[in-house]
């Protein structure tokens, strides 16, 4: 069986020798939306940034629902460069087709992509979340990552004919990083579609902006463990109930499947 997470990648279709040379991300569907198998996810994003950069998705069964339903959505994870298994949910299903992987959430690998950013003189560019939040958020990572190269922030609430401005001045600065904290699906079609677009990583991240601000909690260790931090996040946002019947919905697809 193969196991992620471990020096290898194993899988029926690779032979050893393959599986220990493999330094790029083998690609699989869940229900027909791609997603990246690979051992480190971080080290497949600095090795994506090394080769020319390009599109980071995280993928969970409310997004794999959503791409089926939504053909700009899933054209934006098609064409990702490297798509990791964020939620548990897309972790089980890569299990069912002999993948044992350790689910990535995308704040973490966000976190550590600013890091990196920070130790390596890396241009970073944050766009997203609400003003207030985007205000306290480059003020803690200032103090948190003083080596912080911050080249742009800016607030998702952003006018319609802004947008193009902000998105010059988001090209001109050449950014090795750029965070999208617009929601699914904007984030991810947005980042797409942009026209000029290269270089760098670009990923979005949903709310870890507001988790990194102070002003949402991410769900205790334990939940994570026990794979239930959407039961939480359902628990902060009860509003969210209707989006989470995707999520028995996923099951039975991937079971239907077999």
């Amino acid at each position: 069986m193969p196991v992620v997470g471990q020096p290898y990648i194993l899988h029926p279709h690779l032979t050893p020798l393959m599986a220990s040379t493999a330094t790029e991300p083998l690609r699989t569907r869940v229900l027909g939306v791609p997603v990246s198998v690979c051992p480190d996810v971080f080290a497949a994003a600095l090795a994506l940034r090394q080769r020319s950069g390009g599109q980071i998705v995280t993928l969970n069964a409310e997004m794999t629902m959503a791409a089926k339903a939504d053909p700009a959505l899933g054209a934006a994870i098609a064409a990702a460069d490297l798509v990791i298994p964020d939620g548990a949910g897309v972790v089980w299903a890569l299990g069912r087709q002999g993948y044992r992987v350790r689910r990535s959430p995308g704040i973490e690998l966000a976190r550590d992509l600013l890091t990196h950013a920070a130790s390596h003189g890396w241009r970073v560019a944050l766009v997203g979340a609400s003003p207030e939040v985007m205000e306290q958020l480059s003020a803690r990572l200032r103090q948190e990552l003083p080596g912080l190269t911050l080249v742009l922030h800016a607030h998702g609430y952003q006018p319609a004919e802004a947008w193009p401005g902000l998105e010059q001045q988001l090209l001109a600065a050449r950014p090795d990083l750029v965070l999208a904290a617009l929601g699914v699906p904007r984030q991810e079609t947005w980042i797409q579609q942009l026209p000029g677009r290269s270089g760098g990583l670009w990923m979005g991240v949903g709310g870890s902006f507001d988790v990194w601000a102070g002003v949402k909690k991410r769900a205790p260790a334990w939940m994570g463990a026990l794979q239930i931090e959407w039961l939480y996040r359902l628990i902060q946002e009860p509003s969210r109930w209707r989006r989470m019947l995707s999520l028995p919905k996923f099951a039975w697809e991937v079971l239907r499947q077999g």
